[in-house]
């Protein structure tokens, strides 16, 4: 009777599973159709920035409804790879990255032959996140009776590549034409009489592709404890990279490798030209939204540090009631119908509002994760290196669609702690 119930419960997974595999080529295909869309609207509004002086406003709010578009289906795929990776942990096909890798010919390969290199290339989309499973973990350690696993410090998560429109190059830099100036003389014109001229400055701005990367070296012996490998790569090198790469595209400074990244490049906001006496946080955000629709774009999401987040959810009224959430339900990380990312990459008081379609990631090669004994002197020590890394830029074609500032410390004790 169990055996029959096993064997059923395990048909419906493998049906299930194929249901969500046939869920994700459906996304990946919708978001290559929406990419394909995106590059044919980019160049319909080049044409017309390059023959009319400005892009149409049917182009425009395409493109706003293709960023839109976009993010649910990010939403979407972010779903059905949390359902197959539940369903992967009671035994399944999905395989974590670490199991790619020595799963692969070449890492077996590399097993044999006691020395050499072994790669895997990852793509940027699908590294999200440094969780583990049963698969990924460090299992036994082959040490007995050790608490199966790697007790892994608290880990960020990652948000703000997903909030940008996504891309790949083939050079080692980006340029772009961004229009830095615009005189509008456009006025009514008696019949016969000379039309006013206006006037368009335009900049060629260039953004270099950068190497983010790192390595640990490792004893020998963990080339045969695939388990321990796994747990390298899933846990530690790959998130490594991402995290670096987070606050990188938030906030790089742009001298040297770095990249430049959001906040340097986005307007100020305009606290003593917008704020009113006894704004809170919350009024404070919706100020900023204004400002970035005073310059003629739409913002998609707004970025604050937890704490921040904590203040806005725990504000109260005057009879001590909250005014924010439903403390029994919870409240949905929306404010002024944009989507709240929190993230202690920005300080605390500090937040950002933004457009998807204001910048741009281009990925010049996937992640990568290497195995090595060719370094110094690691062949004869036994010991191995494992490196990961990654090339990528971020282009800011439209600095406007993004306002950086501060909470003022003098508003309401209650929101702005």
């Amino acid at each position: 009777m169990n055996m029959h119930l096993s064997r059923e419960l395990s048909r419906k997974n493998a049906g299930a599973r194929a249901d969500d595999h046939m869920e994700m080529k459906s996304v990946m295909d919708a978001l290559k159709a929406r990419d394909a869309e995106i590059t044919a609207f980019a160049s319909k509004a080049t044409e017309e920035i390059k023959n009319l002086g400005a892009m149409s406003s049917e182009t425009k709010s395409a493109l706003e409804k293709l960023s839109t578009s976009g993010a649910e289906l990010q939403e979407r795929l972010l779903s059905v790879e949390q359902k197959l990776a539940r369903r992967t942990f009671g035994g399944g096909e999905m395989k974590s990255l670490g199991h790619q890798l020595t799963d692969s010919e070449e890492f077996k390969a590399l097993q044999t032959r006691g020395a050499g290199t072994a790669r895997m290339n990852l793509k940027a989309s699908t590294i999200t996140s440094a969780t583990t499973d049963s698969a990924g973990s460090a299992g036994d350690l082959i040490v007995p009776q050790r608490q199966p696993g790697i007790i892994q410090p608290p880990v960020r998560e990652l948000t703000i590549r997903d909030l940008l429109m996504p891309g790949t190059t083939s050079s080692n830099a980006i340029e772009f034409v961004q229009e830095t100036g615009f005189t509008n003389a456009a006025a009514p014109v008696a019949e016969g009489a000379t039309k006013p001229q206006s006037d368009l400055q335009f900049e060629l701005k260039t953004t270099n592709v950068r190497t983010i990367a790192h390595w640990f070296a490792a004893s020998k012996q963990v080339l045969s404890d695939v388990p321990l490998l796994m747990s390298y790569i899933n846990t530690r090198a790959i998130f490594g990279l991402k995290l670096v790469e987070e606050t990188q595209l938030l906030r790089g400074t742009g001298t040297g490798q770095n990249i430049l990244g959001l906040i340097p490049q986005a307007a100020d906001f305009m606290q003593s030209t917008l704020s009113k006496a006894l704004d809170t946080k919350i009024d404070t955000i919706r100020r900023a939204i204004l400002q970035v629709r005073l310059a003629e774009y739409k913002p998609t999401f707004v970025v604050l540090n937890p704490i921040d987040w904590a203040d806005i959810e725990t504000a109260k009224d005057a009879d001590g009631r909250y005014i924010w959430v439903n403390v029994q339900i919870g409240g949905t990380m929306i404010m002024w119908r944009l989507a709240v990312i929190e993230t202690t990459a920005v300080e605390p008081g500090e937040f950002l509002v933004g457009a998807t379609m204001g910048a741009q990631v281009f990925d010049r090669e996937e992640s990568a994760v290497e195995v090595s004994t060719d370094h110094a002197d690691f062949f004869i020590k036994n010991l191995v290196a494992i490196r990961a890394e990654e090339r990528l830029a971020l282009a800011v074609n439209r600095p406007e669609c993004f306002v950086h500032g501060y909470f003022d410390i003098g508003a309401s004790p209650s929101l702005n702690a």
